[in-house]
């Protein structure tokens, strides 16, 4: 799914188009947000691409759902 992800003073945000949905990163995988598993305050845990280097953002990004908290 396509999602959008910026930096906010609170810390990095998400931005779902199609669900109108607005989460805050809470727990990644690895240092940083590329190239593992993110989880968002919702409970998603997105899958998000690898970059050579950080990216600029804000950014557009395809990321994969991988599971929900219950």
């Amino acid at each position: 799914m396509k999602i959008m992800v910026r930096k906010t003073p609170k810390g990095t945000e998400v931005y779902v188009p199609k669900k109108d949905l607005e989460e805050m990163v809470v727990e990644t995988e690895k240092p940083g947000l590329w190239g593992g598993w993110a989880r968002l305050s919702n409970g998603w845990m997105l899958e998000m691409p690898a970059f050579p280097e950080p990216p600029k953002m804000p950014i557009t990004v395809d990321a994969r759902r991988l599971a929900d908290a219950e």
